[in-house]
């Protein structure tokens, strides 16, 4: 098979995943936000018409995942006894909020419920979302620190004792778990800084090309992490 169309096969798998449409449209939702503020005092028609585009991009995100906060529901159900149980609970109870709340932003945008709602549920949605990317970050970077030490105990023996093939392959599992998440860390990093512009304004994280440099930096870190391999 061809290498165009293997890249096809496997764009067409990636945009079958509910999580593959949200980072692409995330990237059409702050290239916009990137267009309309580049745009705005040069070419307000060309802005206008970006600006739309971001509305658009942004609701048609929440509507896509009516009903993602079960997820969160499930995995708090799931959380693991030890050390990583109370950040495992914390974690995703704050993406449960962020996502369950999110519905009735969505709502009051779309019109269907009250204006006033949409800032309220906005800002609850916002601060579970900041508490839950806290928490997986700090269980990503634990486990990345994990797999730093093993990968050196693995390669001190190596020295010992000679390349094996379980060695190599188990080097090799570290190296892409430690890929993956550094991807989720830059991810949920990026996504705090668009949470802190909604829960606590000010203006860096509300300027216009802080808040579309980290909606790209999240979406194309999914982008990776949810690419076939």
């Amino acid at each position: 098979m061809s290498a165009g169309g293997d890249t096809l096969d496997k764009l067409v798998v990636f945009l079958a995943k509910r999580d593959g449409i949200d980072k692409l449209v995330k990237t059409f939702q702050y290239v916009s936000k990137l267009a309309h503020w580049g745009a705005e005092s040069s070419r307000p028609e060309f802005a206008r018409r970006a600006k739309s585009w971001e509305t658009a991009s942004g609701l048609s995100r929440k509507a896509f995942r009516s009903g993602r906060f079960l997820t969160g529901f499930n995995n708090l159900r799931r959380a693991p006894p030890g050390e990583f149980g109370a950040l495992a609970v914390l974690a995703n109870a704050g993406e449960m909020v962020y996502f369950f709340f999110d519905h009735f932003t969505w709502l009051a945008r779309a019109g269907v419920l009250e204006p006033w709602l949409a800032r309220r549920s906005s800002f609850i949605s916002a601060f579970g979302e900041s508490v839950g990317y806290v928490f997986f970050i700090a269980m990503d970077l634990v486990m990345i620190r994990r797999g730093l030490r093993q990968e050196r105990k693995l390669l001190m023996r190596e020295a010992g004792a000679g390349k094996g093939a379980d060695r190599e392959k188990e080097l090799r599992r570290i190296r892409v778990d430690r890929v993956m998440r550094l991807m989720a860390t830059a991810a949920n990093a990026a996504d705090l800084v668009i949470c802190i512009a909604e829960v606590e304004p000010n203006p860096f994280c509300n300027h216009a090309v802080t808040l579309g440099i980290s909606g790209l930096v999240s979406a194309w870190a999914g982008w990776y992490r949810n690419w076939p391999s």
